[in-house]
Parts: structure tokens; sequence; C-alpha cells
């Protein structure tokens, strides 16, 4: 096992009714810029809920953050910030929500005169913070409890971590996830499934603690995610709150600690999302296949420990079951109605170009867990994903 340093600070709250606890969580004193999406929160009873807790706090609003949010959307909020001295941020909605708090949060206090842009672009410490608070309504990314942020600008999906806008609180209740679509349900299954896999399929350290907490992760989202699907089963409370604590858990730091870690099917997908707007889970069921595929050789004895721990395949020669593994994956894909192959979202062989382009624009021509996925690399696994 690698050496790591592990802390999580994010109090969680999970469970039906738990909202009520931002009462007690934002200080009575604080100014709260309450930040969210479209505003579907109005119509499924999660406004009402937050707007009840916070009636005691003085607050304003902030909507209309988008799916991949926007970098020149989130700016706007500053206006706010700034008019209203606000000094605390609460986001509510899914993953998109949050990261883009976290962005404003860091932009209100970001001094060193140049464009906030550059916290992404250039890859600027984060020095200081407002505060953040969540209320999550789709579980898919963990931003609720991590310090990690995608936001968008002019086609450019760009990334930044920082420890600082790692949520102080976050409210998981998944009685508010049955009003999302089957869309969303897929979307954020598949994202928990592939935040765990990069975290899992690299070279094995001796991690085992890692390796069983990631198994299981994986075991469960292949059970329950179908049945969140199914007529019969997608109001059950109980499957909901398997799935949405298995997204937390996925990207929460935990299963990372002290295991090499690839990300190369985020990297190349973000390309995919800020060039054709592709939902980002759907990128990611689409180049994962292919990563297991060209990098079967350096995943060897990781991906047999997949098939024999996550899929139960015990027979047939190390090729055959690893091959069955990858299958028995883009079957899942397609149990959870998402794409697996490029085509499926009407892209082909005419579009890679593109996207080594933008790979090699963004710095991304090392990647995976020994840095080795080069530019040509990827132009493999976009053509075997074709």
């Amino acid at each position: 096992m690698l050496n790591f340093s592990f802390q999580n600070p994010t109090r969680i709250h999970f469970g039906e009714g738990q909202i009520a606890a931002i009462s007690q969580e934002i200080p009575s004193d604080a100014r709260v810029l309450l930040v969210y999406g479209g505003g579907s929160i109005k119509s499924n009873g999660v406004y009402q809920q937050v707007i009840s807790a916070l009636n005691e706090h003085t607050f304003f609003e902030f909507s209309g953050i988008e799916p991949n949010p926007s970098y020149n959307t989130l700016m706007k909020a500053s206006e706010i910030i700034k008019a209203e001295r606000i000094d605390y941020i609460l986001a509510v909605g899914g993953g998109s929500v949050v990261d883009g708090a976290k962005f404003i949060a860091a932009a209100a206090l970001y001094e060193d005169g140049n464009d906030p842009w550059d916290i992404l672009a250039k890859q600027q410490a984060v020095k200081k913070a407002l505060p953040i608070g969540a209320v999550l309504t789709l579980p898919a990314t963990g931003s609720e409890s991590n310090g990690n942020s995608v936001v968008t600008r002019d086609g450019n999906k760009l990334a930044f971590s920082s420890p600082l806008v790692r949520p102080l609180f976050a409210v998981l209740d998944p009685k508010v996830t049955l009003s999302l679509s089957d869309r969303q349900i897929s979307n954020g299954v598949v994202d928990a499934f592939v935040h765990t896999i990069e975290q899992y399929l690299t070279y094995s350290v001796n991690g085992k603690v890692q390796d069983r907490f990631s198994e299981g992760l994986l075991q469960t989202l292949i059970e329950e995610g179908p049945k969140a699907l199914s007529a019969d089963t997608k109001d059950d409370l109980d499957i909901r709150s398997n799935i949405m604590w298995s997204a937390t858990m996925a990207l929460n730091g935990l299963i990372g600690a002290g295991v090499p870690q690839d990300w190369s099917t985020h990297m190349i997908g973000h390309e995919l999302t800020g060039a054709f707007g592709i939902d980002h889970a759907r990128t990611l069921s689409i180049v994962l296949p292919a990563v297991m595929k060209v990098r079967k050789a350096q995943k060897r004895e990781k991906l047999l420990q997949y098939a024999t721990r996550v899929w139960q395949i015990t027979e047939g020669d190390e090729d055959a079951r690893i091959d069955q593994a990858i299958r028995l994956t883009e079957e899942f894909f397609e149990k959870m109605q998402v794409p697996t192959r490029l085509s499926d979202v009407e892209l082909g062989s005419k579009d890679i170009d593109l996207l080594i382009e933008r790979l090699e624009q963004h710095g991304m021509t090392a990647l995976g867990e020994n840095s080795d996925i080069s530019l040509q690399t990827s132009r493999e696994i976009l053509t075997l994903a074709v």
C-alpha cells in the first residue's frame, strides 16, 4: 500500500427529513447565498424544505447553474456576493450545482487580480474560499464530500481541486431522488461506477481494504442500478439509499487513499462533453470499455481480480475471463440505458482528430496510473470506441 494522508471533515446528514439539519449547521448570523439549477427543486418539494430550514437566516438566491456548469453563469454570482456581503454558500442540487458552488466560493475570494478562470486553466492554488454546505438531489459525482470541481468555458471543460472548497456538511435524503428522470438515475449510477473503477482498475499495491471497499461498491451499483429503472422497484427507498451512499463513498477520498489512480476515462470523456455536449456519465460509458481493452496488458492483474471478485467469473483461461468481464461491464451499461460506442451518439472516426487536438491543448498527453497513455494511445482508445 502507498503512503497517504486522509481526512474528510464533511459532516453527512443521511436519511429522510434531514434537510431540516441545515438550520443547525449554518451559523445564525451568516449571510447565505442559496444556489441551485433550473428550478426542479421547486417542483419536488426540496426548495420548500430548504426555505423552511433557513427561515431564521438572511439568505439570497442564485439560480440557473447548468449541467456541466458554465464559467460565465457562475461569475454572475459574484455580483450578488459583493452587493449582499455573502459569507456562506448553500448548494442545492446535483453534482454540477455543488461543483459550481465550489468555484463561486473560490472565485469570490480570489485576490490575484487576474481572471478566476486561472484557478482552472493555470491551476492557480485556491488560498481562500467561502464556506459551503450542500443538499444533494442527484447522487452521482460525490462532489458533496470532496474538494473537486469541474467547470466549462467556451467548450473547455477543466477541473480543479482544493480542500478549501470541500463542503462543511452535506444532506443526503434518498427520498428527494424519487423525482429524478430515468436518464438522471442512469447517469448517476454510471458516474459512481466509473469513479470507483478509476481508483480500482490500475495495478496492485496490496491495498486489500481499498480493493474490498471498491468491489463492494461496484457490486452494489450493479445490483441496485437496474432496479432503480424498473417500474416495480424504482420507488424503493432502500434501493435509492444504497445508490446514494455508494455514489458518495465512490469519491470521498476513502477508496483512493494509498492506491494508484487512473482517470484517463474521465479526461478523455471531458473532451467529448466539451466538444459535443454529451452527458458526462455517457462519455464515461463510451470510453471505459475501450480503455479496458486497449490497456488490457497493463491492467491484467486487476482485470482478472475484477472478473473474479465482481463478476464471479472463474472458468476459462485468463484472456477469456478478462474479455467476459469487459463484456459484462458493457452489458451493465446497456441495462442502465447509456451508450457504449461513439456511434451510439452519432459520432465516428471523423471526430477523433478534434478530440485529440483538445487533449493536447489541455495538456492531457500522459494519462493513466503510469502516465503512459500518450495522445497516440488515446487515439487508439477512441478508435476502438467507434
